[in-house]
């Protein structure tokens, strides 16, 4: 046999590893083998190395063993065979981030305008001629001053400058942090592999070929193999082959295991083959990946399927042509991004009607001043004096522009949502989507799984049914007869999954650790309290003795194993729910260790007598059973499952617990209180199910809600043709609270059914917790899936959009006040940032109009604009939720961003903030006793005036800033303050600098230094923007009937055929691209933003952030240490595994945790059609990219368009 040749010292092995230095199998032999399938692949194994075993003595490598884990070997296997890595694209450089950051468009009439003004200041026109252009030329004008002209064109382009470099710091920081937690998320997962004989965990990087690597239920493989052994498995292969049925794997029909696809039933053990670039799916990244540096122009468009756990291409046919898909119903994207998108359109194209009118108004007052009232003749030596007022007002005209635009917006969307990630992976949430955080604020309904989220998923049997005798609890093993114990112990043993273990507690005298499937553990641990051990069995039993494995799935609810007797018949042990198993039994064990014939009769008394009073106090009752197949009726038929699973022996009936997480109760009465619904869905039986919702609450005594069975709820729910119906389910889902002995199919269909659901006003947002591959669909349908961390398979994580990494029902809660703040942080900075803009265009439009300037220079606007954009969005963004946000109900869809309250002090405030301006503006020179700066000719000093003017606009700002931290009309603006540092620090901070620019800024920024009696006068002004603010809040919000709400979202009936004609490529809508393609405006880059911004994870540890020093970095070895210091920094690792970027995908699009999309063949890349192309492309400054093993179906960012250049 071969596996002998391993036997031996590590020396030897090491030494002969040494005197051979290769292997006798080459990396290209491997790679033609893994290009093989079925029979083929059987037939070149059987040719070339005999058998499996025979290739792995090829690969120096045991079958049973593995790899020694000795490092030179380990080395020498990645320097031959490669590592299981992709290199990473280059990273877009600074330069070209400030390239892209220079694209917008109100940035380059900017710099044209300031160049030209540069340019013209430099000019000067002979003094006599001067005279005759006009008093608006004239003036006496001292020689440096003239001189000083070219400082506002500079100030302007500095300005300019700046912008850009924090725009592409900013960019460059996200790309790399994002990179950063991408590798993270990457390195954490982990790949049970066998060496020296160990079973251990180790990072999917760390693969290399040769290794035996353990394959189960629900994972996604990391790397291509050869089956060693198997038990009933089955792979999903679409994301490779685009077929959707199950492929079976075995032995001796198809032994070939491919990276990138989806284990859906069974078990097994594969030998490494390929890993890396040379893998299957490696091979078609590389592909991918050098087509696009061979062209940049070529962008792959990702499919995706909705309804399927995994990513399905869209195969081509014969020729080339995408075969047509049947069109799904279309789930809508992000609420918060259609609303806040459609608001910046509005703003914008009100910014740019104002800011033309108002070049166009000082243009013809210009033209009638000079050319009527003063009947000043034409004269060619005044052009260039003509051109620098052109130029003059074309700079106000771009200001008020700047102004309007609320640039600031999409970076307090980015920051806010950043910053809610961030603390919500302290919270054990690991959003995957940034999008789930916001809309996980609009919840009304979250389906939850029982076992592991509402219970502690730490199974224990508590009461058995075994020998005729029903125990309250766990009997003493001499009272139960030696040849069933015997039977007990053996069934337990070998029908649960080996991988299934109770290790020793961590710490002396805590509870002993279970270690997998946690029902299994409480079987095992039953046959620890019988004073047998479990593992004594496995030994001697091991796993590639058993003959047969039935693993479990949601359609059989059962696990069988068959053994093959010495005297040549099997025995197969099963176990699974009580009252599906007692169905096949038709015989029990008694008293005296026989089996007596067990009648329907019979069965009813059990299930009444035992399992009914177990169900009804919470347990989950499991039964277990044996079969004989004698040798004398010859080999059954294994594939007839039917046949093979009756006539069975029911040797007992435990009742498992598994108490309710104490934090629950607590946690579902905050989410009634909030207007969420929650709804039980488990596989459990209904009385156990019962039992769990009343102890936690879901249920509360004497309310009239529904209890139902999967079984009851298909039957209510088809109609007489087996159709779902959507009317049946709407007179169900309302009142339906515990869906039990549910299928994952019943779980999707419940979810679909509320979210298509027009019963209630308002369209349901629904959130789903799952952990199985099967409760993939439901998680992709929900509006926020959310996958356990700990019990969650990879297939769950990668269909979910926030990973629990507590697999706690508390966590949930948390997310929903994340979701929650995050809209109100928003419509806090909405309510700023709308009431400076109200002014500043106002101030600026009718000052420019009525005194030929405006009061505001452009380097000032530019000042309050950026400045106090950014800082103000970063204050404003990362207010700490606080549980009064529980208080309240959903905002719901059609919710308007800015309610009647907020409009209400926007006006307010912008009233109290216009009269103190213009009062300042047109009597303030008599009030202070100063000379007016109205009417001041081109190049004119700045003045006391109008730096009063823009010193009480910025005061008046910052004071606001405190307003605007309450929206709905409360009246305690400082409450919580202190628990917001960085908010303080802002608002000191610009404060600061705004006394800096007054006294120091000079001619740059118009200003002159001010007495203390003005600053005081500033000051007072300032404040009294806070009483002021008393007074609005003090207004009945019911008076105000006339004001109008803004900032819908978009409803799906709004939109024309046209548009859902068009959209028919796309698996979701977004309503943002839509308002851009009803917009096309041009300088609405901000907007593209909002896209890329608002998805990538920014964690703030760029070497400006304010964040610096808050907390400290934390070495993370392994998985268990990241989940519980989640709060880590970016930097603490290197990317180590390598991304593909540049892949533009579809608008949901992927990191999946290990698995790959495969682009269709690039043969065919020509035929594929052009999709709408989004405004901006060059916007987005973060490409894709795409991870090795992950697959791409949907992702933590995705870009504005799909783009096929």
């Amino acid at each position: 046999m071969a596996n002998n040749s391993f036997r031996g010292s590590k020396h030897g092995r090491h030494g002969e590893a040494n005197h051979e230095g290769e292997f006798s199998c080459s990396l290209q032999e491997l790679r033609s083998l893994m290009e093989l399938r079925g029979a083929e692949s059987l037939t070149k194994i059987q040719e070339c190395y005999g058998d499996v075993n025979g290739l792995c003595a090829r690969l120096r490598t045991s079958p049973v063993e593995g790899l020694d884990g000795n490092s030179e070997d380990i080395d020498r296997r990645k320097q031959e065979f490669g590592q299981n890595l992709i290199p990473p694209k280059k990273p877009k450089t600074f330069v070209q981030l400030v390239w892209e950051a220079l694209q917008d468009v109100t940035l380059i009439i900017l710099e044209v305008a300031a160049i030209i003004s540069l340019g013209l200041s430099f000019y000067s026109p002979p003094d006599a001629g001067r005279q005759n252009c006009g008093s608006a030329a004239g003036g006496v004008e001292e020689e440096s001053e003239a001189e000083a002209g070219w400082i506002e064109g500079a100030a302007i382009l500095l300005s300019v400058v700046c912008v850009v470099l924090v725009t592409a710091f900013n960019d460059w920081s996200k790309e790399k942090q994002f990179r950063g937690l991408q590798s993270r998320i990457e390195q954490e997962q982990k790949f049970t592999v066998v060496r020296g004989g160990q079973v251990i965990q180790i990072q999917v990087s760390e693969l290399v070929v040769g290794d035996i690597a353990q394959v189960k239920y629900g994972d996604l493989l990391p790397t291509d193999g050869v089956l060693i052994q198997s038990n009933d498995l089955k792979i999903d292969e679409s994301s490779l082959t685009g077929e959707s049925d199950h492929v079976k794997k075995s032995l001796d029909r198809d032994p070939m295991l491919l990276s990138g696809t989806h284990v859906m039933e069974g078990s097994g053990k594969m030998l490494v083959t390929a890993v890396g670039v040379n893998s299957q799916t490696g091979i078609i990244l590389m592909l991918l990946g050098a087509s696009e540096e061979g062209d940049d122009d070529d962008k792959e468009k990702k499919g995706k399927s909705k309804d399927g756990a995994s990513v399905e291409m869209t195969p081509l046919n014969e020729d080339g042509e995408p075969e047509k898909k049947t069109s799904l119903p279309k789930k809508e994207k992000s609420v918060l991004q259609g609303k806040l998108t459609k608001m910046t359109v509005q703003i914008g194209k009100a910014g740019l009607f104002m800011s033309a009118l108002t070049v166009i108004i000082l243009i013809v007052r210009f033209l009638i001043d000079t050319f009527w009232i003063q009947a000043v003749p034409w004269n060619t030596e005044c052009i260039p004096i003509y051109v620098q007022f052109l130029v003059k007002f074309f700079i106000i005209g771009v200001t008020v522009l700047v102004v309007a635009v609320p640039e600031g917006l999409p970076l307090a969307v980015t920051i806010s949502l950043a910053y809610s990630v961030k603390k919500m992976m302290k919270d054990n949430n690991l959003v995957r989507h940034l999008d789930a955080c916001e809309t996980m604020g609009n919840a009304t309904a979250i389906c939850s799984d029982k076992t592991g989220t509402l219970t502690m998923n730490r199974m224990t049997v508590v009461q058995t049914y075994i020998a005729g005798r029903y125990y309250k609890k766990v009997p003493e093993p001499d009272l139960i007869p030696a040849k069933i114990l015997e039977l007990l112990i053996t069934g337990i043993g070998v029908n649960c999954a080996y991988t299934t273990k109770i290790m020793p507690p961590e710490k002396e005298g805590g509870l002993a650790r279970q270690v997998g499937n946690k029902t299994e553990c409480a079987l095992l641990g039953l046959s620890i309290k019988l004073h047998r051990d479990y593992q004594t069995i496995r030994n001697e039993i091991p796993e590639e003795k058993l003959f047969k494995v039935y693993t479990f799935n949601s359609v059989r609810k059962s696990m069988s194993t068959v053994l093959k007797m010495h005297d040549g018949s099997y025995r197969m042990y099963s176990k699974g729910a009580s009252e599906i198993l007692l169905r096949k039994c038709c015989k029990i064990l008694t008293a005296s260790g026989e089996a007596k014939a067990f009648k329907p009769r019979d069965r009813d008394d059990l299930v009444k007598k035992v399992i009914e009073p177990m169900a009804s106090e919470g347990l989950r009752t499991i039964c277990l059973a044996y079969r004989d197949f004698p040798a004398a009726d010859g080999e059954p038929e294994w594939d007839e499952e039917a046949h093979i699973l009756t006539n069975l022996t029911c040797i007992a009936v435990v009742g498992i617990e598994d108490p309710v997480r104490p934090e629950v109760p607590e946690a579902i009465r905050k989410c009634q209180r909030a207007g969420i619904t929650v709804r039980m869905v488990t596989g459990d039986n209904i009385n156990t199910a019962r039992a769990i919702a009343t102890k936690c609450g879901i249920l509360q005594p004497g309310d009239d809600f529904l209890c139902m069975e999967g079984k009851e709820f298909n039957r209510r729910i088809h109609n007489e043709l087996g159709e779902i119906e959507q009317e049946r389910i709407d007179k169900i889902w309302p009142k339906l609270r515990v869906l039990a002995r549910s299928s994952p199919t019943d779980k999707h269909t419940l979810v679909k059914g509320i979210i298509d659901s027009t019963v209630l006003e308002q369209r349901q947002v629904v959130a789903v917790t799952g952990d199985g591959t099967n409760d993939g669909p439901a998680l992709k349908k929900a509006d926020v899936g959310f996958a356990m961390g700990i019990a969650g398979t990879d297939v769950a994580k990668e269909a979910s959009d926030i990973i629990l990494t507590d697999d706690n029902f508390t966590s949930i809660v948390k997310a929903v006040m994340w979701g929650r703040n995050v809209y109100d942080s928003i419509s806090k900075f909405l309510q700023f940032q709308l009431t400076v803009n109200v002014v500043a265009v106002i101030v600026a439009f009718t000052g420019a109009c009525i005194t030929q300037d405006s009061p505001l220079k452009a380097v000032q606007m530019l000042w309050v604009n950026l400045i106090m954009d950014t800082f103000a969005s970063l204050a404003l963004a990362t207010e700490p939720p606080t549980e009064a946000l529980l208080l309240r109900n959903p905002y719901g869809r059609n919710k308007p961003l800015i309610s009647r309250t907020m409009m209400k002090n926007i006006l307010g405030h912008a009233i109290y903030q216009l009269t103190i301006i213009f009062t300042l503006l047109f009597i303030g020179e008599k009030i202070f006793d100063i000379d007016s700066g109205r009417n001041a000719p081109l190049h004119a000093p700045p003045s006391e005036h109008y730096t009063i003017v823009f010193n009480t606009f910025v005061l008046m700002q910052i004071f606001n800033e405190l307003n605007a931290r309450k929206i709905h009309g409360e009246r305690n603006v400082f409450e919580g303050i202190f628990k917001n540092p960085i908010f303080c620090s802002i608002v000191l901070g610009t404060l600061v600098t705004q006394i800096a620019i007054v006294q120091f800024g000079g001619k740059p920024f118009s200003c002159v230094r001010l007495t203390i009696e003005q600053w005081l006068w500033c000051v007072f002004l300032g404040l009294g923007s806070l009483l002021w603010g008393q007074l609005v809040s003090s207004v009945p919000t019911s008076w105000l009937r006339f004001l109008k709400t803004a900032g819908h979202g978009t409803q799906q009936d709004e939109i024309s055929e046209d548009e859902l004609e068009e959209m028919k490529d796309l698996d979701e809508i977004d309503h943002a691209e839509m308002e851009l393609k009803r917009g096309q405006v041009l300088w609405c880059r901000g907007l593209n933003r909002i896209q890329t911004q608002i998805r990538v994870v920014n964690a703030f540890r760029d070497s400006v952030s304010p964040y610096e020093g808050l907390e400290t970095p934390e070495s993370r070895s392994s998985i268990h240490n990241f989940m519980s210091h989640p709060e880590f920094r970016i930097e603490d690792s290197e990317p180590q595994i390598p991304l593909i970027d540049e892949v533009e995908g579809e608008e949901e699009a992927p990191t999946k945790r290990n698995s790959i999309v495969i682009p269709p063949p690039l043969t065919g890349l020509s035929h594929l059609p052009p999709l709408p192309s989004s405004p901006n492309q060059n916007n987005s400054a973060l490409d894709r990219i795409v991870p090795l093993h992950k697959d791409a179906s949907r992702s933590v960012m995705e870009t504005p368009g799909n783009v096929i250049k």
